[in-house]
């Protein structure tokens, strides 16, 4: 049974209504849907800018050598922040990108706390009486790239399916790892520089995929093609 009031034109005005005013009608309080944005892009971005800063480092440009400068990228863009999207694409039911997103996210946490001094890694494998680094500090990051060598193998063959953009960054992540494993392992400089090479690339193919996600969908006029390898 429905409550009812009479009005001065003998017009009926449902309380249940009147008392329920809906989000739409709330010009302070604009009605949002509530729908979730695509998380992708923020992962892209923030994966590449991790990429690219630390190739960076590694051509040592302008003589810097300390790798303190890329802990505040590490810990915030490219490990909070793409921990975030990894997050949002489980919700989104992306087991790829959640995955992905969320590894290499603990990837970059687990990097720079390499170099943080609380974390006492650095102290470990320096000589106590010259503070210098020891040869078993190269041994031990060789084996740190290793592990991700093989977690990243494992995402690549996961992308096959994706779009040839996504494909490529993530091959040459593997070239990447595969060149700073060795480097450090055997004290090539030369493998080295060559890992900071193509770690531009993968940086470059990443922020291409992360700028079609974010550009795409009408929000600019701009249309990027990631070359989709999705059967039909």
């Amino acid at each position: 049974m429905s409550i009812t009031m009479s009005v001065s034109e003998g017009k009926t005005t449902d309380l249940e209504k009147q008392a329920t005013i809906s989000p739409r009608e709330q010009v302070g309080l604009p009605y949002v849907p509530r729908a979730f944005a695509n998380p992708a892009p923020l992962g892209l971005l923030s994966f590449a800018t991790s990429i690219f800063m630390i190739s960076l480092l590694g051509l040592e440009p302008r003589g810097v050598k300390a790798p303190n400068i890329i802990i505040p990228n590490m810990v915030f863009f490219g490990g909070a922040a793409q921990f975030i999207a990894g997050i949002m694409e489980f919700v989104a039911g992306n087991t790829l990108g959640a995955t992905l997103f969320t590894s290499y996210a603990a990837f970059n946490l687990a990097y720079a706390l390499i170099f943080l001094p609380g974390s006492g890694i650095i102290a470990a494998y320096s000589d106590p009486s010259t503070g210098a680094l020891i040869p078993e500090f190269d041994q031990a990051i060789a084996m740190f790239v290793w592990a991700w060598f093989i977690i990243s193998m494992i995402f690549t063959v996961a992308t096959v399916r994706s779009s040839w953009t996504l494909l490529g960054a993530l091959v040459f992540v593997d070239i990447t790892l595969i060149l700073l494993a060795v480097g450090y392992m055997l004290g090539q400089e030369q493998c080295l520089k060559a890992a900071s090479a193509t770690g531009f690339i993968t940086a470059a193919l990443a922020y291409w995929a992360g700028t079609a996600g974010l550009w795409g969908d009408g929000i600019t006029p701009f249309t990027v093609p990631v070359g989709s390898l999705k059967r039909e």
